[in-house]
């Protein structure tokens, strides 16, 4: 590089745990109030992320370490594309989208809460909290604009321990439910309820595929709202899987595996927060 001038370059990562739209948006956050950053470019399909700056690397490499998430740079170029034109635009369609996302993830949440409530089932409560899970990343990303890093770091932390706490709880509920004499869960409410799900992830996404244009980092949600379907799948699965056996251990089983990713999940938002 020409020590007289700044040059911009375009530094290319790879960062192995982000497959899916949750840890997109925490390296997005972490870099985001960087000074010199003009553009950030991922792919959760093959895990990398492009980072065109004029700021030293070393800054970077400690900002995305902290997050723990894997990773490391593979090589720098000078940049050849700056930050779109119409980036404003795409902002727009973003944060509609984000809404549209938030509400159907947010309603979806209480609605299978209380349907897993009502239905005795663990397998409907861990996914409302997977539910609740990506209503979080939604709310952060549209919470985050505009705002300085010190409340962005607040906002993560303050819905982390909440979603910690949340699958704490649940993981102890399952440890009670299988120590005691627990019900059998009612499989008919949790596979109408679990369709229903499916149908809001398929509506959600709808409108983030409405908001994508070329490297708008919603783009990366298609991965995420994939994996949230697998989990609709999973819970229908588990209905059958109880009525076959004639046994409430599937739905615990089930239940427990949820809980456990959605306190991985808090795990990595939290150490977005502590790293901003």
């Amino acid at each position: 590089m020409d020590p007289r001038r700044q040059v911009e370059l375009a530094q290319r990562r790879t960062v192995a745990a982000m497959d899916c739209g949750a840890e997109e948006e925490m390296v997005r956050m972490c870099l985001a109030d960087l000074d010199g950053i003009a553009d950030i470019r991922t792919d959760t399909s093959t895990r990398t992320v492009v980072v065109v700056h004029d700021t030293e690397i070393e800054i970077i490499d400690a900002a995305l370490d902290g997050l723990a998430l894997g990773s490391h740079r593979t090589h720098d170029q000078p940049a050849t594309l700056s930050a779109s034109s119409d980036n404003s635009d795409n902002s727009e369609k973003e944060r509609v989208a984000l809404v549209i996302a938030l509400a159907l993830n947010a309603a979806m949440m209480f609605g299978e809460a209380v349907a897993g409530w009502l239905a005795n089932s663990l397998g409907l409560l861990a996914d409302a909290l997977d539910m609740g899970a990506d209503a979080i990343v939604y709310a952060l990303s549209l919470f985050a604009v505009g705002r300085s890093a010190g409340r962005k770091a607040g906002l993560a932390r303050t819905s982390g321990y909440l979603q910690f706490g949340l699958a704490g709880i649940g993981l102890a509920e399952v440890v009670r439910r299988f120590i005691s004499d627990a019900p059998l869960p009612d499989v008919t409410t949790m596979v109408m309820v679990s369709l229903i799900a499916l149908g809001v992830n398929v509506a959600t996404m709808i409108a983030l595929r409405r908001a994508r244009s070329g490297d708008v980092h919603i783009e990366a949600s298609w991965i995420f709202t994939a994996n949230d379907i697998k989990i609709n799948g999973l819970v229908i699965a588990t209905a059958f899987m109880v009525i076959a056996f004639d046994s409430r251990y599937p739905d615990l089983i089930v239940g427990a595996i949820i809980f456990a990713i959605a306190a991985n999940g808090a795990r990595r938002i939290l150490n977005l927060a502590r790293s901003n």
